[in-house]
């Protein structure tokens, strides 16, 4: 199975040039489109979106994702090998949430020209090398096949969370159409409390912890761990977003009470 992420949309060719790639090598493939909305050129974006709809693939799965504002540059095309899946596409960042969440084995280059189109170009690797890429892997071909080893992948900020003097400091990874709050802390990080401090910018937010929207009264904010695991700050049928004035990439400070 191989999945599909980008910002490319659905009203040009470039969707289905990849997929008549993929076919082309393998004509038993079987192609999932997880989203070609992510916002144009939002690797932050992208990499939520398929951090979150990844676990839910079967073991073995090849999560191909292009939102690559820096294709034809130096940045390097990687495969990333986990305990569950594969990862393929630009070495931006895009893959590295889902990828961490899942384990990381190993990294490989997209190096070796045997398995991309003969023509590259510079401007479209969606298909000219991960496209291929991705089909040769669900066939069974070994990630060491492809390209070198290595280890200093590009981990961006909103990849990690740190510790300090007894805080958490992650970011907004996201806001949903709902206008709840997803930051990038995870569920593993944070110990269940009945209260928990939230600094965002420059406003500090005593929140109860709780596990559904509907346990405050509308529209009073909360804390809880979303259904994707990670922690959100929300208001009950109204917008958190719009009336604490966030956006994706604000600095989160977490401390338990």
């Amino acid at each position: 199975m191989i999945t599909l992420t980008s910002d490319f949309g659905l009203k040009d060719p470039y969707v289905a040039e990849i997929k008549g790639v993929i076919l082309s090598i393998n004509p038993k493939a079987q192609i999932i489109d997880i989203t070609h909305d992510v916002e144009k050129f939002n690797i932050r974006n992208g990499a939520y979106i398929l951090a979150s709809a990844a676990p839910y693939f079967p073991k073995g799965t090849v999560h191909l994702a292009v939102v690559d504002p820096g294709v034809g540059t130096q940045r390097r095309a990687i495969l990333v090998q986990t305990r569950q899946v594969f990862f393929v596409g630009p070495d931006n960042g895009v893959l590295i949430l889902a990828a961490k969440n899942q384990g990381i084995e190993n990294v490989h280059e997209l190096t070796n020209p045997e398995f991309m189109l003969p023509n590259i170009s510079s401007t479209f690797h969606g298909r000219d090398v991960f496209a291929p890429i991705a089909a040769h892997l669900d066939m069974g071909v070994k990630p060491s096949e492809f390209g070198p080893e290595i280890t200093d992948v590009i981990t961006p900020e909103f990849a990690s969370v740190k510790r300090k003097n007894g805080s958490l400091i992650g970011e907004v990874l996201h806001l949903d159409s709902f206008g709840n709050i997803i930051t990038n802390i995870c569920q593993k990080e944070i110990a269940q409390a009945e209260k928990i401090n939230i600094r965002l910018q420059n406003l500090s937010l005593n929140l109860p912890f709780v596990k559904t929207y509907a346990q405050t009264k509308p529209p009073h904010p909360m804390a809880l761990i979303g259904s994707h695991g990670f922690l959100e700050i929300a208001l009950n049928q109204a917008s958190a977003a719009e009336k604490f004035h966030v956006v994706a990439g604000d600095k989160v400070e977490v401390r338990h009470d």
